[in-house]
């Protein structure tokens, strides 16, 4: 059966501040395309870009392969990847000219390439994916080794005809996600993974999904190849899974890179009776939404099943914003379920977004006085990024400039005219860092005086008060 080579757009090393945190995930989006493949039965390699050099070094693969196929094919349960830096669409360009020197037929992957078709096919690409990629990939190389007759006959599909991009009808997400074999971790240098992970963190960390999709309707989040629907793992299958890594890779903590993890009802009451029923249990992470978390005692039942940190999509602390955004959560949602994590002891973390349209400095000081009063295990923080196809998008498209893609994941620009400027958002996002590692430093040892345990040790107005941030207030 034919090679195929496969790699992913995201280099760790072409980002210098996730090279920095060493948080060193595989590419699971494009190692589920490579066991499927496989399972047809064709072979499969795997140039993985997050140890990788650079581009150059994809060379090295291809003499020793000598694959007809280069798939590059983007890993969509990596938020970084969902971000379409420039800099990795550079990568793309190049990885593709580097193959097709070597002869390979290129075939592409993804949200960038489908927002981009001229460019790709500019870059010496001949077919790209158009949605969910496993079953379209699977019927373009049985199309293109002979073992199907009609290409137009493939949902999900670009290609070039005389110059012109023809695309074929689109394709239906898959339902039964448990059709799906186990990702082609063998494909990739796991013990280096494992060296790594343990060298900068004490321990070793792997990644799974149990959900494609999202039902909720967030207007600046991009939804290019699920849209509006989602469908999950079994229990059952997720609990197979974890067995796997631990036995076969000695996985010590896993990181669910869901969009949102338990979306089924019931979902997580029965996750946790199986992983517990079967000894099965694994310290974990995941990202869920304030609301959900409220619901069927879901709170409860994950930390029985091992959950030990959660990143909540809190993005605001001003309801005005949250409405905005389409977001469909309540301010005091994101209070309750705060305090309910901490009850039962789960880290609790926050994603705050600031730089929305209609956000004044008023906004901004009511998410730095819910951050304040919280005080989240860890926060992450970035400004609004327009991406196409977003009803956020159609909103501010008329006032982007030339830039439509940040180049790196730590860029922080404005793309659009908002309330301040890119300087501001820039300036803002190093205080609040510091100021908030700085009050943890102070706030950590006050957990063990109950009397002292509300005290404020910062006020949100110290914005107004640093004289570099007042000076670039309109």
């Amino acid at each position: 059966m034919a090679q195929v080579l496969f790699a992913n757009t995201y280099f760790l090393k072409h980002d210098p501040k996730e090279y920095r945190s060493m948080n060193l995930y595989a590419p699971l989006g494009t190692l589920y395309a490579a066991a499927f493949v496989k399972q047809k039965g064709y072979s499969a390699a795997l140039f993985d870009t997050m140890l990788a050099e650079s581009e150059e070094d994809l060379r090295a693969l291809l003499n020793e392969h000598k694959p007809e196929f280069m798939v590059i094919y983007d890993d969509t349960f990596n938020y970084l990847t969902k971000m379409c830096l420039t800099r990795m669409r550079e990568a793309a360009f190049r990885m593709s000219e580097i193959a097709k020197q070597f002869g390979c037929i290129v075939i592409v992957s993804g949200s960038d390439s489908v927002d981009h078709l001229e460019k790709y096919f500019s870059h010496n690409v001949d077919y790209a994916i158009c949605g969910e990629g496993e079953q379209t990939l699977g019927e373009l190389l049985d199309y293109l080794t002979g073992n199907q007759s009609n290409i137009n006959g493939i949902n999900g599909l670009a290609y070039t005809e005389n110059g012109k991009i023809i695309k074929t009808a689109p394709r239906k997400v898959l339902r039964d996600l448990d059709s799906l074999p186990y990702p082609a971790w063998e494909l990739v240098d796991l013990a280096e993974y494992r060296r790594l992970w343990q060298k900068h963190h004490g321990y070793f960390s792997m990644n799974l999904v149990t959900t494609r999709g999202c039902p909720f309707h967030c207007n600046w989040c991009a939804k290019p190849v699920y849209g509006q629907v989602y469908n999950s793992h079994s229990p059952e299958y997720v609990a197979g899974m974890i067995k796997h890594v631990k036995e076969r890779y000695s996985a010590e903590h896993i990181w669910f890179c869901d969009d949102i993890f338990g979306l089924k009802p019931g979902w997580v009451t029965k996750f946790s009776e199986i992983v517990n029923s079967r000894a099965e249990k694994i310290p974990f992470k995941c990202l869920s939404r304030a609301d959900l978390l409220l619901k069927e005692d879901n709170i409860r039942h994950l930390a029985k099943a091992g959950c030990d940190e959660i990143w909540i999509g809190a993005e605001s602390g001003s309801q005005k914003i949250l409405d905005a955004m389409d977001k469909g959560t309540k301010i005091e949602e994101i209070y309750e379920s705060t305090m309910l994590l901490k009850k039962y002891g789960i880290k609790t973390c926050f994603f705050l977004q600031f730089g929305y349209t209609g956000e004044t400095i008023r906004e901004i000081n009511d998410t730095l006085n819910m951050v304040n009063e919280l005080m989240p295990d860890d926060i992450g923080i970035s400004v609004s990024y327009p991406l196409p196809g977003t009803k956020f998008y159609e909103r501010v498209a008329s006032q982007m400039k030339q830039k439509f893609n940040w180049v790196l994941s730590d860029d922080f620009e404005m793309m659009f005219d908002g309330t301040y400027s890119t300087e501001f958002y820039r300036v803002l996002h190093k205080r609040v860092h510091k100021e908030y590692r700085t009050r943890q430093l102070i706030h950590e040892p006050l957990k063990r005086f109950r009397s002292l345990w509300k005290l404020p040790v910062y006020a949100a107005g110290w914005i107004t008060s640093s004289r570099k941030l007042r000076s670039m207030l309109n």
